[in-house]
């Protein structure tokens, strides 16, 4: 689902970059889970590193296109935001926004990208991190290049039609292996791809499409959300660390960093009293 209201939010999710890179969902109280959201950064501008300005302060110097950043742990609120060319001055910036919205409460990929007429520019997309079936994957296509509407090909079939600038199609499919090509629409003349995607079960696969069809510069960059259910005999739930797109490895891995901790503390201290002890 295509969000106009949060179009603008990319400054939250760069602001994060510095200070909150490898902050989980996972490890925030219920509280603080809903004053929060889960963002993921894509740069989809071929061709332009930019730096990016937050309130005024550089937070993110040379973010490369065709890369994604994330998962980021960011609080809702109001930012204000500058993408320049590496060492601009903000007074040349690329793109700037006032008050750029961050709402709580959500799983965001924030896209910066060509639109149709090969200009910069910013969407915001809401992941879909609800559960899907036993041996199902969800994959997703998102159109963020300056080029026309096309169809979407998986093993030689259209999958998805008509699919233009800046929106996107998806569905849940048997987990497995594809062949992903994109075609202009209504046609056989395949612009890009083709492509062999891992759709793993309990997962969200994004694909965006990207770059310029004049410039040649067409491009996949993809994205994979898990811990959505998908295995037999694994429940998924649409809440919690299930849905929230980080997946519950952060959770599992600090439960079991502690545990280890523990067991090493008290391994030490019974080493350090037999050590002590009178012969």
């Amino acid at each position: 689902m295509r969000v106009p209201l949060i179009r603008r939010t990319l400054t939250a999710a760069v602001a994060g970059l510095t200070a909150l890179v490898g902050v989980a969902v996972a490890s925030a109280t219920p509280a603080e889970a809903q004053a929060t959201s889960t963002v993921f950064v894509v740069h989809g501008i071929p061709g332009q590193p930019v730096d990016v300005y937050v309130n005024g302060k550089k937070t993110l110097s040379d973010f490369q296109p065709a890369t994604v950043a994330g998962p980021l742990s960011l609080a809702a609120g109001s930012y204000k935001i500058a993408l320049t060319k590496p060492g601009a001055p903000v007074s040349n910036a690329i793109l700037t926004v006032d008050n750029a919205q961050v709402p709580a409460g959500q799983n965001l990929s924030l896209v910066a990208h060509l639109d149709a007429s090969g200009q910069p520019s910013l969407t915001a997309f809401v992941n879909d991190t609800s559960a899907v079936a036993a041996g199902k994957a969800r994959i997703t296509v998102r159109h963020v290049a300056a080029a026309p509407a096309v169809d979407v090909r998986a093993n030689g079939q259209a999958v998805f039609s008509n699919l233009t600038n800046p929106n996107e199609a998806k569905a849940d499919v048997d987990a497995g292996s594809v062949r992903a090509d994109v075609v202009l629409a209504g046609t056989q003349t395949v612009v890009l791809g083709p492509a062999t995607l891992n759709l793993a079960a309990g997962t969200n696969t994004i694909v965006y499409a990207i770059g310029s069809a004049n410039d040649k510069t067409l491009a996949f960059v993809v994205q994979t959300l898990t811990g959505l259910g998908g295995a037999p005999g694994v429940p998924a739930g649409s809440g919690g660390l299930a849905g929230t797109g980080v997946g519950a490895s952060w959770y599992l891995l600090v439960t079991l960093g502690g545990v280890l901790l523990l067991v090493g503390a008290a391994t030490v201290t019974r080493r350090t009293l037999s050590r002590r002890r009178p012969a």
